[in-house]
């Protein structure tokens, strides 16, 4: 059991990435918290959990609401007593160049997918602190290491995460609260069929990376799981880069 007694929060946890992580992390021994504002899907999950003898309970999250992470933080740890672990998954994607990119399509994906995980990080800060430590885990993309010639803001709030992370890395390291990004390559979720608007697109990008498929979820999920783990115990500030080989070329 890889995080065993570890109490997790997983944003955006209810489908894709975050449920797989929800479910992996479930699975090593962790206590779960879904965080998504998609609160039927978030219902089922817990119920799932819970169903198979893990430790869930799902909370309404709209990440980019102040009083919803507060509220998060406080119902996680009056309901297992701590908080070890933050995944800021929540994101969404919005492909248009920049002339082509509103004022309104930059805030709503910055909104998200940069604030979110700012005020996520911010929320968590004094429970880490005071169970003595912790690990923030951010899931950004490659899109936030390599630029895209179709996804201005979606690119710009990666690449946001990127450096917030280490920024805070540097300022907790010493409260024993560790920070670091993820970034995965094209995944089999819901969020590949915008990525990718038609088949012919889909297979070219397959066709570029060096692993021949795209990513699944599971392969984030272990990803998060080790962050999570005390195996990262001496990682901080740093990138894990999970895309096939993409961005080695």
């Amino acid at each position: 059991m890889r995080v065993a007694n570890k109490v997790g929060l997983v944003s955006g946890g209810a489908r894709g990435l975050g449920a797989a992580q929800a479910r992996l992390l479930s699975a090593e021994g962790g206590k779960v918290i879904v965080g998504d504002v998609l609160q039927s899907e978030g219902r089922e999950l817990e119920a799932e959990i819970t169903g198979a003898g893990g430790e869930a309970l799902f909370i309404k999250l709209d990440v980019t609401d102040e009083d919803d992470w507060q509220r998060a933080v406080d119902e996680a740890v009056s309901r297992f007593g701590t908080l070890n672990v933050l995944v800021n998954n929540a994101g969404i994607f919005h492909r248009a160049t920049a002339e082509e990119t509103t004022r309104a399509d930059w805030d709503r994906v910055m909104d998200v997918n940069s604030t979110g995980v700012f005020l996520g990080t911010r929320a968590v800060i004094p429970a880490m602190r005071e169970s003595g430590g912790g690990s923030i885990i951010n899931i950004s993309a490659t899109s936030g290491l390599v630029g895209s010639p179709t996804s201005t803001a979606y690119n710009a709030s990666k690449g946001a995460v990127r450096l917030l992370t280490k920024a805070t890395a540097l300022q907790y390291a010493r409260d024993g609260i560790r920070v670091n990004s993820v970034h995965p390559g094209p995944t089999e979720t819901d969020m590949l069929g915008l990525v990718f608007v038609d088949a012919d697109a889909k297979e070219d990008r397959r066709g570029l990376i060096p692993a021949g498929r795209f990513g699944r979820p599971e392969d984030v999920a272990y990803g998060v799981l080790f962050l999570a783990s005390d195996e990262s115990s001496y990682m901080t500030g740093s990138e894990l880069v999970i895309d096939g080989g993409y961005t080695a070329q």
